[in-house]
């Protein structure tokens, strides 16, 4: 039986609530946590001395030796690329990313904010000794973006947010796929052998619906370590691991059994009725938005602020500032947020729209998707960590954050300003003509 959600309604998914809600307020502790990384990079307090301390874990014969920084970077940054990868499996089964024309515009959008962004850094520094580090200028940071978007109010609708929601989970993915293809260097095959087997194994559990969180969580572990032996990046770990979590709508049978359950506690209210209601009534959600429900905020409010705080810093003294001020690094990431985004996404979009091959809710005007895409050029979070692995130069790197910071800064500011003076103008972006159709009634799967 179809399954009909709140967004075939033209509302918002409660799932997608809590995303947008979650992902914005965040956004404070980020920008908080860049804010002490600056000044702590800028006090002789040892910022960099600190972050190279090293933390060994041994098992046995077997040792893993990782500073503080990469067990961030390459450790609990995973958990964070697992809830895109959560997000990505709900949305494209259950939520505003069903069907195909639903899902080009956003994606025809990511596409254009990846590929013009590189094309003008490039521009700037192909053949130059920073030209692999192309793939700063390309990311959008969901979390700060949201954030600013709540500062708009009224002027940024929801139908807004939800397309650069899922235009954000689309650049993610090109994101992951620039780190797996372009910035891993030597690969151990054995390695990344065992781990797809071990993604394959988690696979055909997903279609005999088995799910037993301890065990997927030491089957996720063991994928981490033999990624993070391969070379290849293990923030690809964590989109995979998403992918592979099923996602549906609550079925009749364990509804029918949460509701008989909780009729049981209600007669004879027992701690352990009180157990088996509980039980029952989470049986009835998937296990990927269950999952989502334990790790975002963890994700959102812990680990991202402590990535920003172990990679934001940077000295800015006058031989850097005047170093990144010339540097053509710095001012090709700085064109290809501010320039470069924006131009590719709105182009895209008006493409998708000219076509006819995607789709946006009718009430969303040209003036509110332009200044969406003037904030999608807020690249920070993925940005930050692409740059620890496209550089070695500590100068480089220097220059990089300068243009991140600066680009990211620019970027909020002018989408606000298109907000304030073009935000109710332009017209429908997407006006169909066609008679609006009653709410269908929402309804669980048999």
């Amino acid at each position: 039986m179809a399954v009909t959600t709140l967004a075939d309604r033209g509302d918002l998914s409660t799932a997608a609530r809590r995303f947008l809600t979650t992902e914005s307020g965040s956004a404070v502790l980020l920008v908080a946590a860049a804010v002490i990384a600056l000044v702590w990079a800028n006090l002789p307090a040892g910022y960099e001395a600190f972050w190279h301390t090293t933390l060994s874990m041994r098992l046995g014969g077997a040792e893993l030796d990782l500073d503080l920084r990469h067990w961030v970077n390459d450790g609990l940054m995973v958990l964070f690329f697992l809830t895109v990868g959560l997000e990505i499996a709900r949305e494209t089964t259950l939520g505003e990313l069903r069907g195909f024309r639903a899902l080009a515009a956003p994606a025809a959008a990511a596409v254009g904010g990846l590929v013009v962004p590189a094309l003008v850094f490039l521009a700037l520094n192909a053949g130059g000794e920073a030209a692999n580090a192309w793939g700063i200028a390309i990311s959008t940071d969901t979390a700060v973006m949201l954030g600013v978007l709540a500062l708009l109010g009224p002027r940024c609708p929801d139908q807004l947010r939800v397309f650069l929601l899922a235009l954000a989970i689309v650049d993610d993915i090109g994101a992951v796929v620039a780190i797996a293809l372009f910035y891993t260097d030597d690969i151990d095959a054995p390695a990344l052998l065992v781990a797809v087997v071990l993604l394959v194994g988690l696979l055909a559990l997903r279609y005999v619906r088995f799910w037993r969180t301890p065990f997927y969580a030491v089957i996720g572990v063991l994928t981490w370590l033999a990624v993070l032996r391969s070379g290849v990046h293990p923030s690809v770990v964590g989109v995979a691991l998403g992918l592979l979590v099923n996602a549906y709508a609550p079925r009749r049978q364990e509804m029918t059994g949460a509701l008989l359950a909780g009729k049981s506690f209600l007669l004879d209210p027992t701690p352990q009725r009180a157990r088996s209601a509980q039980a029952a009534a989470a049986e009835a959600v998937s296990p990927n938005e269950r999952l989502q429900l334990r790790i975002q905020p963890w994700s959102s409010y812990v680990i991202v602020p402590l990535f920003v705080l172990a990679n934001a810093g940077v000295v800015l003294d006058g031989p850097t500032l005047s170093a990144a001020f010339t540097s053509m690094l710095t001012w090709g990431i700085v064109l290809g947020l501010v320039v470069g985004k924006p131009i590719g996404v709105a182009a895209a979009t008006w493409i998708a729209l000219r076509t006819g091959i995607g789709k946006v809710p009718d009430t969303l005007r040209w003036g509110q998707l332009l200044g969406g895409s003037a904030l999608s050029g807020i690249g920070f979070t993925v940005a930050l960590f692409v740059t620890e692995l496209a550089l070695d130069d500590d100068l480089l790197i220097a220059e990089a954050k300068i243009g991140i910071l600066t680009g990211s800064i620019l970027a909020a500011i002018s989408g606000w300003l298109v907000f304030r003076m073009a935000g109710e103008r332009g017209g429908q972006c997407s006006p169909s003509g066609l008679p609006t159709l009653p709410p269908r009634p929402w309804r669980p799967v048999d």
